[in-house]
């Protein structure tokens, strides 16, 4: 029996070699996490697809076989829409998506645009388009979207980062704490006067715990993971030709194609075979740990046209960046709506921008994003 894959730093270092390396192999390893914990990872494009569909792999920590713990939070955080399977998680499904309706995600557009020029016109001539631009953008969004009152936005940026980006976790706890007493505080206010945002939308149907949990899920899901998305794609758009002719926005195909070859998401959130199963003839024991891995099925050749190489003009992409079947992402309308405004914005403003240095990739297997982006911003 082969030795199971780690996420070493080797595997960290190049990500794409190493997927490619077990696709050649198969399409489902044995892996141990980073924290030594046993997983299976699933590597090929068919039974990543498949494996997001299937209602025998459970979101459930309930049905895990060993003790799976994931983030340690409270309560009436935990049960939300990542870590729910059908019927409730159709229920609740249902209930937040009155707040992501197409109208409701179109009618964002002027915040967005507007955000995203003010944090433009801030940038300095030499800048990191990561703390200036990319990591600012998605959480002022989220800020209007939750009715979160502009002098707070400074401060709930502050331990939202702690929460989702955490350096230290004496810090990451008391921000924790800080955060769920303020989002509380914000749902009684919103319940007493309702505006147009999210929470006053979805709050006549859903508990206070099914709001905060709905809450969190937007920024655990819409935060970290559009931040990075821009700070990825605006480094692959860095390495094409300039300026660029094409809005991003206006070509659906950009947009996708920097989901699927620079998407951060290397593995989407783990799941429990309800029943002992067969995923690529490899035998899965109810209750283990199973990983789909959505930066390797992005590279698939099977179903990818030289899958290595970034094609703006790609005309099949069915990539997996928002997952697929009954938990494709909920947000994913308004995230395009920020990448698209997001990438727009700086290349129409600067269509000549360049790399200004050495880039520094964070480490982690779930996630690969910069935690730099030096550039020269030219006009």
């Amino acid at each position: 029996m082969r030795e199971p894959v780690r996420f070493d730093d080797e595997f960290l270092a190049d990500p794409v070699c190493a997927y490619a390396r077990l696709r050649a192999a198969g399409p489902v390893h044995r892996a141990e996490s980073p924290d030594g914990a046993p997983v299976w990872v699933v590597t090929r494009y068919a039974e990543v697809r498949a494996g997001l569909g299937d209602p025998r792999l459970s979101l459930d920590k309930a049905h895990s076989s060993g003790g799976y713990r994931g983030l340690a939070l409270p309560p009436a955080l935990d049960k939300n829409l990542l870590n729910l399977d059908a019927p409730e998680h159709t229920r609740l499904r249902r209930l937040l998506g009155r707040a992501f309706t197409p109208r409701r995600v179109e009618a964002l557009r002027p915040d967005v645009t507007r955000i995203a020029e003010e944090l433009a016109d801030a940038l300095p001539a030499e800048a990191d388009l990561m703390a200036g631009y990319a990591v600012p953008l998605p959480i002022t969004v989220i800020c209007v979207l939750l009715g979160v009152a502009p002098a707070d936005v400074a401060v709930f940026r502050t331990w939202t980062d702690a929460v989702l980006m955490p350096t230290d976790a004496a810090v990451a706890r008391d921000a924790m704490r800080s955060l769920f007493g303020f989002l509380t505080e914000l749902i009684s206010v919103k319940r007493a006067a309702p505006g147009e945002d999210l929470l006053s939308v979805v709050a006549p149907d859903l508990t206070d715990d099914e709001l905060l949990s709905g809450a969190f899920l937007l920024l655990l899901a819409g935060y970290e993971n559009v931040v990075h998305v821009l700070g990825n794609g605006l480094h692959e758009l860095l390495t094409r030709p300039a300026p660029w002719s094409t809005p991003v926005g206006s070509s659906a195909s950009i947009v996708d194609e920097i989901l699927r070859h620079a998407s951060p998401v290397q593995l989407a959130i783990r799941r429990f075979p309800l029943q002992d199963l067969e995923i690529g003839d490899t035998k899965i024991p109810a209750g283990d740990t199973v990983l789909l891995a959505l930066a390797s099925a992005h590279r698939d050749d099977t179903v990818f046209d030289d899958p290595d190489t970034f094609d703006a003009d790609r005309p099949d992409n069915p990539h997996l960046a928002f997952g697929h079947g009954p938990h494709f992402c909920l947000g994913a309308p308004l995230a395009r709506l920020e990448l698209e405004i997001g990438f727009d914005t700086l290349l129409r403003r600067f269509p000549a921008m360049a790399p200004a240095g050495d880039l520094v990739w964070r480490s982690s297997f779930r996630s690969r994003g910069l935690a730099t982006l030096p550039v020269i911003l030219r006009a």
